[in-house]
Formats: C-alpha cells, sequence, structure tokens
C-alpha cells in the first residue's frame, strides 16, 4: 500500500497494542487525532492482553476521526489462519495469546465464530504502508527489495537484528514493531525506529511522529508516562 505524503496533517506510528485496550485509549486521547492526521498502527494488535476484542472495536471506531492505516501483524496472520481451518497455525495462536483474545469475546472458543467484522477488518490489513520518505511493516524488511516484493515472511516475523540490518535502498526511513523493546524506550538506528516497547509487558505503549520525532507513551494501565 503506497500514498504520498499528505499535503496536511500529522504522520504518526502507533507500536504492538496486543490486546491494552486503556493504553490504547489513553494513547489515541493524549495524540488527539485530527480529521487531517494519518494514524499508522504497525500490526499486533491482537492477543497477550487483557481486552483485544475491545482494542478492534476502538480501531473501527477510530477510523471515522482520522485516516487510519492498520497494517498486518505475524499475530493477527496466525488468527486468520486459524479462521481458515490450518491445525498448525491454532495451536501456534493458542500458545502465543489466542486463549486471550478468545476470553476477551465472551461465548467464544474457537476463533471463527469471532464477529464477522472484526475477521473482515483483520483481512483487510494490509502488510506495509509507504510514503515519499517513510516505510511501515510489522517486522523487518529485505533492504534490497521493493516493498512489493518482500517475502511475507520477512514484513511479519522476521526479528530486527542491530548487528544487520541495513538501511532499504529506496534510502527511507522504516518504521517497525514486532521487535520487543523492554526497556520502553524506542530503538533508533536513524534509517530504522522500532517502537515495540511491550505494552503487554512492563513496557508501555508508544505512538510517534516520524516527521517530528515526538513521542507519546502509555503503559498497560492507562497511565501517561
Amino acid at each position: 500500500m503506497t500514498s504520498q505524503d499528505p499535503p496536511q496533517g500529522r504522520l504518526i506510528a502507533i507500536g504492538d497494542i496486543h490486546g491494552c485496550d486503556k493504553a490504547l485509549t489513553t494513547l489515541i486521547d493524549s495524540v488527539k487525532p485530527q480529521p487531517e492526521d494519518t494514524i499508522v498502527i504497525l500490526g499486533d494488535f491482537i492477543d497477550r492482553g487483557p481486552n483485544s476484542r475491545r482494542v478492534i472495536e476502538i480501531l473501527i471506531e477510530f477510523q471515522s476521526r482520522c485516516r487510519l492505516i492498520t497494517l498486518m501483524g505475524n499475530h493477527e496472520r496466525m488468527l486468520l489462519k486459524s479462521v481458515d481451518g490450518d491445525p498448525s497455525y491454532w495451536r501456534m495462536w493458542l500458545s502465543n495469546g489466542g486463549v486471550e483474545t478468545l476470553e476477551s469475546y465472551p461465548g467464544v472458543e474457537e476463533p471463527e465464530e469471532l464477529p464477522a467484522s472484526h475477521i473482515r477488518f483483520m483481512r483487510e490489513a494490509p502488510l506495509y504502508y509507504e510514503t515519499d520518505d517513510f516505510l511501515f511493516m510489522h517486522a523487518n524488511y529485505l533492504p534490497d527489495y521493493e516493498l512489493d516484493q518482500q517475502p511475507e515472511d520477512m514484513l511479519l516475523w522476521a526479528s530486527l537484528d542491530i548487528l544487520d540490518v541495513q538501511p532499504h535502498q529506496s534510502g527511507k526511513t522504516a518504521i517497525v514493531g514486532h521487535t520487543p523493546q523492554p526497556d520502553g524506550d524506542i530503538l533508533d538506528l536513524g534509517f530504522v525506529k522500532c517502537i515495540d516497547t511491550q505494552c503487554h509487558g512492563r513496557g508501555c505503549l508508544t505512538a510517534l511522529d516520524v516527521r517530528t520525532n515526538e513521542i507519546w507513551q502509555v503503559d498497560k494501565r492507562g497511565e501517561v508516562l
């Protein structure tokens, strides 16, 4: 998914939410999104945290307030593969936070029983987003390939190795999640920035204005840091 940088408005990325609805609510209140803003959710908005159902509801409602780009993460992919009947992904998903997601939907025991609107919302999530100056994806990238040529496993599953990662051939700054930064600090290598600050653990949920480097952070209890 590619777009020219919008002439007005902020361009803000939000890291891995992982079912932390209180953190997301407070973060949105702190960012105060305007209709002209573009907000990019970097994937993994479900699993592990206390209320994935509510997180999806918030994101669906959020679409009316600004331009919202919700990217696919490996956790959304695991859930969707489970919905499609892949038993290997079903086991993997349950052991990586799927149990908590199902528990957030009272009476739901199987992934195919989730609300159709929530499944559709996840299916519609693109693998990446690109503007004139920035690349956004959940996990990682191959430096010598355009985004539409990247393997899905790289975009969704590959952890960021600070010893091996290289600038993308486009010269654009990559904004990613997936690789947890449990101390709550953004990993900033200049050409790539990782903002998965492990909200579901002891860290926080991070929003980053990628042009100005303004940062907002909230812990899983919904407390502004």
